[in-house]
């Protein structure tokens, strides 16, 4: 089985990359499967109901939050309904929307999603490692499949975590810093990791934002109201080749397609 996931889709730019990218990697690398984070699909923060199911019915699978997923009020009740979009598990109970949970991909193969959120720098949320391997467990009881997404800003805390569950899960892959990594690997024979997938979005930007605006920020050190930059975009994902009866990984491989450019 060919997992795809895509990187941080980041508002506008990173939608039309979706919808000009997407469907010719499915078909060109035979994807049975494709999760995608969305935290920053609406405006580059947050995400709305009407994004959500755009994003779906492009061929998505699932989709994965982390600590914007919030900054949209009118999708908590979305969040509560969907079986298919996922918030961070470790936030406190009676925070709208689920954690984890299993989804069926077209080829009729079941695949535990769990998405957790990192402590170092963030929020000091329930702990990812506990809360992540006893979702981890729970869900490899009725697939062997399951995929961690860890929307975390520390690499070493990404790092820790694979480590942690490798042997467990058949993926851990990390989001938020917008920055692919060059560490793609399997660990133990099983677990295919890497610290950061990076983003889909404006290639022409400050990890999403308008340049500009992110330069002022850092020569004058005062408030800037950021804004997603436009033009070409990029979509950044990798492939994991996954074993069905064991859930082992065989294999992890980056891709960066850049989307034509546009006026």
């Amino acid at each position: 089985m060919r997992l795809l996931f895509v990187g941080d889709i980041v508002g506008r730019p990173g939608r039309r990359a979706v919808d000009r990218l997407l469907g010719g990697i499915v078909e060109e690398r035979s994807i049975d499967f494709v999760v995608a984070n969305c935290e920053n699909a609406s405006g580059g923060i947050g995400i709305t109901p009407k994004i959500a199911d755009e994003l779906l019915a492009r061929g998505i699978d699932a989709l994965t939050g982390g600590n914007h997923t919030w900054s949209r009020r009118e999708v908590y009740p979305y969040l509560d309904a969907s079986k298919r979009v996922f918030r961070p598990a470790n936030y406190p109970p009676g925070t709208p929307g689920h954690g984890s949970g299993i989804v069926t991909g077209r080829n009729g193969v079941s695949v535990g999603i769990v998405n957790l959120e990192g402590r170092v720098f963030m929020r000091q949320l329930d702990c990812p490692f506990r809360v992540g391997r006893a979702l981890v467990d729970e869900l490899l009881v009725e697939t062997p499949i399951v995929l961690v997404d860890i929307h975390a800003e520390a690499t070493s805390e990404k790092l820790a975590l694979g480590w942690y569950l490798a042997g467990r899960a058949s993926a851990i892959l990390g989001t938020h810093t917008h920055i692919p990594t060059a560490d793609e690997r399997v660990l133990e024979g099983h677990t295919a990791y890497i610290t950061d997938v990076g983003m889909t979005g404006p290639w022409r930007s400050v990890i999403g934002v308008r340049t500009e605006l992110s330069v002022a920020r850092f020569i004058t050190a005062m408030p800037q109201r950021f804004e997603t930059a436009d033009g070409p975009a990029v979509l950044s994902a990798v492939i994991v080749d996954v074993d069905e009866t064991t859930g082992a990984a065989r294999s992890i491989d980056r891709v960066l397609e850049h989307s034509p450019d546009e006026e």
